[in-house]
């Protein structure tokens, strides 16, 4: 078998000979630490299937070994989690719109992922987990498939997979590429390992100019500044339709605390009695949807060890004259345990608070509430969407708050104020629509790789 060696390219060629030998040696070390660590792997893998079965089934295509490989042609899409495989989604419509022979080899790292992804399969397709990054699982990767091109969501850069790519003459592009300046700092406390695996890839597709610059301070080429292709994306009108006819049953204001993260529904829960109590006639009605559907049963613990009535939107059904129930006799929480109806919440919110964005863990996405019309308020943590976050602060299609009590002061605010949330409404609807192009632009970038695999084809 064919083990990915420390390939020269052009621009390695270029660097003086003790940088090179100092990354060559450091992506020997890293290839050293990543063999040794798949027993970890799979002990990992045996523990998180207790909660999502999932983690458990097909575990040896993560150490490259398959039963449904076959050779060349592929075009390999990879997204790792759940918000990478809807973007996928988005981009891959342009690209089979297009290329309509295009055959989709799809990866993924997470269990969230994996299934969001099944639902881009066409007949041909194949999904596999991701492979390891030591150069032996890699290298029976790329000599199973073959692919004829690689397009990466974001920000998933392994080492073995670009020196593989190399080995293989297999183009790697790094699309929607995004590049906060703490994931900066983190990839540049080892920078001979990873400035040459950002100068190992073919071409870089940035979301911003911002990122643009940072992925060019890390050894990138980046060929394009294309937008964020989560613009393009189109709400559910089946759920954006009976969201809004449940919300037209409700009295109350609706606010949502939308894709939370652990830690946040409790800080949350803290401001919100703290506001209560200096405002004892503040009635509104919470709704709660965590970022990640195995804590669904955690959170709904939490709220209920805080006094609250939970209604989980499993209960609710699917049609207009269901929905969620308009009054209650003790506080009552609503409870998003569905996957793929954020659509949905959103429209039923008058207000929303984003998660993510009050730990500082970078925010979540805020352009798919602009899509439904839902005014968002941000707390001071916007990492991975900061020009997104700017932009829609300055449009007025959203709030910035300085913690979690602010932001609730303010939802509250905008949530009562009748005139001011269709404003914000409308500013939001706004803000989405005037962004879009980027599946365009990037499927133009990306043309000339699938033409060139086609003819090699």
């Amino acid at each position: 078998m064919r083990i990915c060696k420390v390939q020269r390219t052009e621009r390695i060629v270029s660097r003086p000979k003790k940088e090179f030998v100092k990354a060559a040696l450091s992506l020997w070390f890293y290839s050293t630490l990543m063999k040794g660590a798949k027993p970890l792997l799979r002990r990992k893998l045996r523990r998180r299937a207790k909660a999502e079965a999932l983690y458990g089934q097909f575990v040896e295509e993560r150490l490259g070994h398959y039963t449904n490989a076959s050779q060349g042609d592929w075009v390999w899409v990879h997204a790792v989690s759940l918000g990478e495989t809807r973007t996928a989604g988005i981009l891959l419509k342009g690209l089979r719109e297009n290329f309509p022979g295009l055959r989709l080899l799809l990866t993924h790292g997470t269990a969230t992922g994996r299934e969001e992804g099944h639902k881009l399969l066409q007949p041909g397709d194949v999904q596999v987990w991701q492979p390891w990054d030591s150069p032996d699982v890699v290298a029976r990767f790329f000599k199973a498939f073959q692919p004829r091109l690689g397009l990466i969501l974001e920000t998933e850069i392994w080492p073995n997979w670009v020196r593989c790519a190399q080995q293989f003459k297999v183009p790697l592009v790094l699309v929607n590429a995004r590049m906060s300046e703490k994931s900066m700092r983190k990839a540049m406390r080892w920078p001979s390992l990873m400035t040459s695996a950002y100068a190992g890839l073919s071409a870089v597709l940035a979301q911003t100019k911002d990122d643009a610059a940072r992925l060019q301070t890390l050894g990138a080429h980046v060929a394009k500044v294309t937008g964020n292709l989560k613009f393009d994306a189109t709400p559910d009108s089946v759920q954006v339709s009976l969201g809004q006819a449940w919300r037209a049953n409700l009295t109350q204001p609706i606010l949502m605390l939308a894709s939370s993260r652990e830690g946040e529904e409790r800080l949350w829960l803290q401001a919100w009695q703290r506001f209560v109590a200096a405002n004892p006639n503040a009635h509104v009605q919470w709704l709660v949807v965590p970022r990640h559907p195995q804590r669904v049963n955690d959170v709904a613990q939490l709220l209920a060890q805080h006094g609250w009535q939970v209604s989980r939107r499993s209960t609710w059904g699917a049609e207009e004259g269901n929905g969620p129930p308009s009054n209650t006799a003790h506080p009552n929480i609503f409870l998003g345990d569905s996957l793929g109806e954020m659509a949905l919440y959103y429209s039923l919110a008058d207000v929303a608070l984003l998660g993510g964005s009050f730990e500082p863990l970078g925010g979540q996405n805020l352009i798919e509430a602009a899509a439904c019309g839902c005014p968002v308020v941000m707390g001071p943590h916007t990492f991975n969407f900061a020009e997104a976050s700017l932009a829609a602060v300055s449009e007025g299609a959203a709030l910035r708050a300085d913690d979690m009590d602010a932001a609730i002061k303010k939802a509250v605010a905008l949530a009562q104020d009748t005139q001011a949330r269709k404003q914000h409404s409308f500013n939001a609807s706004k803000f989405a629509g005037q962004h879009g192009g980027a599946t365009q632009r990037t499927v133009l970038a990306v043309r000339e790789w699938l033409i060139k695999g086609s003819a090699g084809h």
